[in-house]
């Protein structure tokens, strides 16, 4: 027994030592400690690195991921690194999100926000911090580098106007993360060689380009590369040559020596054969970008520019004519016409689900496409039923009535009782403003809901 007890006060004692070494690596900015970090669960498992890039600068970006405690770690642009959620907690930074059929990613991964865009290179001093970061988690999570993934490799979209099944392609979040010359920067071998949903049929593709980046391999023309040499080169502080030494002076050459012949000039040193690479980093990412604007085309529509704020309040279309729209006015996106211009006034960047309503919205399939009939496809009629898409036939769909709502991939919880509260049912979700609880045949947002004062027997319609 006593040997027993100095082997664990043994290992005690490394397992402390390992601790102290990998959190000394870096040093940790709280200031935008996010006050839901007592509210967020402690996550079973962590298998996933999530890389966001937050599309705003840290100016604006670090008070809402704070407020909203949208990650764990936040790197601005000066590389300085900010605590959000403690990273055994749950973050919620992957909004719909699914992984080798696993949804809901937050409850198996870390997310890390770096300030800047997702076609645009990030600053020499995110690099480093970010590698750092990242060589932490690994350290403390034992992660492999394939599972070191970028935002837009996990989010999919449920079905829409475009796309009759869920599909990845949400948004391009962080896809320059998949990149290999960013990885190496980063310190990461490998990269997924494919989407497991999209292989195994779950999802489909709903963007080429970002499955290109992704998966594929991306050309950098020379031009861009030698540009954005230059351009590095030129940013760096000239210094004025020093003055030669006797020290200085090249030694002379060995007694053995081949002398070249008089009046031939000796050949000068080969320039570097590799260019510095956050200038190749910064090349690659720009071979990238598609800067296709913000007005529709023949082949760049509503879904390209405005992605899942498409039929959102405060996206304004503006038409051709000058008439202007918002995009929950709209009912039939495919007819916009081309010139159209479109402004998206949405901040968050993981917009809540929200239902469709048939008759406003559309017929069940414009709504929810092939998944009409699916298990995670939640009818809830004006009267307070409610109907899984799998209990529906397609005579019985046609007969669902006008402001019947439509949650599609959703899973269904209840009912609230006594000894069964909302926590017990969906966990953390259960106040977000995706979930929804049947409350007098109405759908009541989780964060318009008081845990206490919801009635027994309430159903909860929670994001799978």
């Amino acid at each position: 027994m006593k040997s027993f007890h100095i082997f664990l006060l043994g290992a005690i004692f490394c397992l402390s030592l390992c601790v102290q070494t990998a959190s000394a690596v870096i040093s940790f900015d709280k200031s935008y400690y996010s006050p839901l970090n007592s509210k967020r669960p402690l996550r079973k498992s962590t298998s996933l690195i999530v890389l966001h890039t937050t599309e705003a600068p840290s100016k604006s970006a670090l008070q809402k991921l704070s407020a909203l405690g949208e990650c764990n770690y936040c790197i601005d642009e000066k590389g300085r690194v900010y605590l959000i959620i403690d990273r055994q907690r749950e973050a919620f930074h992957a909004g719909r999100s699914m992984w080798n059929g696993r949804t809901n990613v937050d409850k198996f991964s870390v997310g890390i926000e770096v300030c800047g865009y997702h076609d645009k290179a990030l600053t020499t001093a995110q690099f480093r911090a970010l590698a750092d970061l990242i060589a932490e988690l690994k350290h403390c999570y034992k992660i492999p580098d394939h599972c070191i993934i970028p935002h837009s490799q996990v989010a999919y979209a449920t079905p829409n106007k475009w796309f009759t099944r869920s599909h990845r392609g949400r948004k391009r979040c962080g896809m320059m993360f998949a990149l290999p010359v960013v990885r190496r920067l980063l310190g990461l071998k490998t990269r997924p060689g494919s989407d497991p949903d999209v292989k195994a049929g779950r999802l489909i593709v709903g963007d080429k380009h970002l499955s290109n980046v992704l998966y594929g391999t991306v050309q950098i023309p020379r031009s861009v590369v030698a540009a954005a040499v230059a351009a590095q080169k030129k940013q760096q502080p000239s210094e004025p040559p020093a003055k030669k030494t006797k020290a200085d002076a090249a030694p002379p050459p060995p007694a053995n020596a081949k002398k070249s012949p008089p009046g031939k000039k000796q050949p000068s040193a080969p320039p570097p054969a590799v260019p510095p690479p956050i200038a190749v980093a910064s090349a690659e990412v720009d071979a990238i970008r598609r800067d296709e604007g913000n007005v529709i085309g023949k082949n760049h529509s509503a879904w390209d520019i405005a992605r899942n704020a498409y039929n959102n309040e405060h996206t304004v279309y503006t038409f051709p004519d000058g008439t202007k729209k918002c995009g929950h006015q709209i009912i039939d996106f495919k007819s916009i016409p081309v010139g159209t211009k479109v402004e998206v006034n949405v901040s968050d960047e993981n917009l809540p689900d929200t239902y469709q309503i048939i008759g406003i919205n559309g017929t069940a399939e414009d709504i929810a496409g092939e998944e009409t009939l699916s298990f995670q496809t939640i009818y809830v009629c004006p009267d307070g039923h409610y109907f899984r898409g799998n209990q529906l036939n397609q005579q019985s769909l046609k007969k669902l009535r006008y402001n019947t709502k439509v949650l599609t991939g959703y899973s269904v919880g209840g009912p609230v009782t006594v000894k069964r509260t909302p926590t017990d049912i969906c966990g953390a979700q259960w106040r977000a403003k995706d979930t929804f609880y049947l409350i007098n045949n109405r759908l009541v947002p989780g964060n318009q809901v008081d845990e206490k004062k919801i009635p027994s027997g309430t159903m909860v319609f929670y994001r799978s």
